[in-house]
């Protein structure tokens, strides 16, 4: 996805040493003027880049060639495929951390009903233990959901069904229909709801999908990916998620897959050319159950599983001069100005078949000052509109994979091109590690969900908006805006017709006739715009 996309989104992957601290790559090229909410620099910047080259021997088949065309022609994930993994060294699904919302749109309030592999949570802040708590959303008395609940005076979590409070930890603390004077039936462990482990790092609340008592201290064993970038005040850190109405794997690979964006997303920036397609080197390395890294000549992106794919542009940076002359003799040296960096940073969590979720982060230390005076709400509209703009296609394409058979996906999809390369090492690694797909346990059965109609599927109100502070706060504040606009042309309306010929002048009159035509105008234009922007918009690529 485009701004999802990154110029050229995603190179072959490169196996090294994960450590997210350290820039990726270093490329030199002139600054260019942001044009993008999710990418802020023109494709065409980087047409020039010099990658440093890996210390890494490429594994040459893993990529066919882009020149070869012949129906001979085997797609790069058919071959190397006959080794067999010990079942220690298959992909865990449930022994990960998984992301669920950023903590700047997570209202403490109220309790929070999310879904993640299949696992439906509840995420709510405890004031007395002053952090914030995952648990089942499933109330341990008739299974009501928890987040449809409250959180009482005391800090407590309450259901609203029947009023059981939980504590912190999951134990009971109320069962308001318990005798008094009678066992203490709150203190049973079947009246505690299950708690899973949980974090916030990098601004994000992370949760464990394994409530057994093993995993009670992961979190000293095994954390959420770090990126010092997100913590860093020189930074900025919008976030945005949505919800998807397509599956995990189209999701990741769909953010891997750079060659689409010209076409799939034309219209939405300026400086994209629909017949600007062209080859795109793309060099892939190690692929391993950590994952892969891959470089192309933007700059090297790594996917490490289950979650999160990312990558660094890194810009200038030293003095202009190296040393200047003071007094004509000394020579004083200029301090070296910090490189531009700038992260695209996806996380994407698999939801349940057919739904996934993204949140998207694009931290950079320069240009800082922008986000100070465009409000976050504003930077949604382009992010929004360039998930929307490839959403169906990726909601049929899904289908039509399955339909196939998902160990069918190399056979079915011919991908001969360099440009593929991001996609099939994702599907590889998929493949050898996860027997091509996610892997849900006895959740469900495989199907997927089936497609609505078009302005249910791309909604925006649902799968972004009621989670979005910034964009929830500005759909409410300009509704009212239009209410007082229409308010307003009413009243101006009412006051000329009742008012007697001559209690006020002509030039009043025609005044107020002219505010209530505008109001009224204005009102209508407003509600476009908030439907438009908060609601439902359609992409028709043939008019773009």
């Amino acid at each position: 996805m485009e701004a999802l996309r990154a110029p050229s989104l995603v190179s072959p992957p490169s196996f090294t040493k994960r450590d997210l601290s350290k820039p990726i790559s270093t490329l030199q090229f002139p600054h260019k003027k942001p044009i993008s909410p999710f990418f802020p620099y023109h494709p065409s910047s980087y047409s020039t880049t010099h990658f440093t080259k890996s210390k890494f021997k490429n594994l040459n088949y893993v990529i066919s060639p882009s020149t070869t065309t012949s129906s001979s022609t085997t797609s790069p994930i058919e071959e190397d495929e006959t080794e067999t993994l010990d079942e220690n060294e298959k992909f865990d699904w449930l022994s990960q951390w998984y992301a669920i919302m950023p903590v700047c749109d997570l209202d403490k309030r109220v309790p929070h009903g999310k879904k993640v592999m299949g696992v439906d949570v509840v995420v709510w802040w405890d004031k007395n233990d002053d952090e914030w708590k995952v648990f089942d959303d499933s109330c341990p008395h008739r299974l009501a959901p928890l987040s449809e609940g409250r959180i009482d005076q005391w800090g407590r979590l309450q259901c609203v069904y029947h009023g059981w409070c939980f504590g912190g930890s999951g134990d009971c603390k109320l069962i308001p229909q318990a005798p008094r004077d009678g066992p203490p039936l709150h203190t049973f462990q079947k009246a505690c709801v299950a708690v899973y482990p949980s974090t916030v790092q990098n601004g994000i609340v992370w949760f464990w999908p394994n409530t057994d008592p093993q995993y009670k201290d992961i979190l000293t064993k095994k954390k959420p990916p770090y990126i010092p970038e997100l913590d860093d005040p020189s930074f900025t850190r919008q976030m945005f998620t949505r919800d998807i109405p397509y599956g995990y794997e189209i999701l990741t690979e769909n953010l891997m897959d750079p060659a689409h964006v010209p076409y799939a997303h034309y219209g939405i920036m300026r400086g994209l050319d629909r017949e600007g397609g062209r080859p795109l080197e793309i060099n892939v390395n190690k692929i391993d159950k950590d994952g892969f890294t891959a470089s192309q000549s933007n700059g090297q992106w790594n996917f490490i599983p289950p979650c999160l794919f990312y990558g660094r542009v890194t810009m200038g940076g030293g003095s202009d001069n190296g040393s200047a002359a003071s007094g004509g003799t000394t020579k004083v040296k200029v301090p070296e100005k910090p490189p531009r960096s700038v992260l695209l940073i996806f996380i994407c969590m698999p939801v349940s078949p057919g739904n996934s979720r993204l949140i998207f982060i694009s931290p950079r230390n320069f240009g800082v000052w922008i986000d100070r005076l465009v409000s976050r709400w504003m930077y949604h509209i382009g992010q929004n509109l360039i998930i929307d703009s490839d959403l169906y296609l990726l909601h049929v394409e899904e289908k039509k994979v399955l339909e196939a058979g998902l160990e069918n996906w190399q056979k079915a999809c011919f991908v001969p091109t360099k440009a593929d390369a991001n996609v099939v090492a994702f599907r590889k690694w998929l493949k050898k590690y996860s027997d091509g797909q996610v892997q849900w346990g006895n959740k469900f059965d495989g199907s997927l969900p089936p497609t609505p109609p078009r302005e249910v599927l791309l909604d925006r109100y649902w799968s972004h908006v009621v989670n979005c502070s910034s964009c929830n706060a500005a759909y409410k504040g300009l509704n009212a805006i239009e209410v007082s606009l229409q308010v307003f042309s009413l009243a101006s309306v009412a006051i000329v017709a009742a008012t007697k010929q001559g209690m006020i002048s002509v030039a009043a009159r025609n005044t107020l006739v002219v505010a209530a035509v505008l109001c009224f105008v204005g009102s209508k234009w407003l509600s476009h715009f908030i439907y438009k922007t908060f609601r439902y918009h359609d992409y028709n690529h043939a008019f773009r």
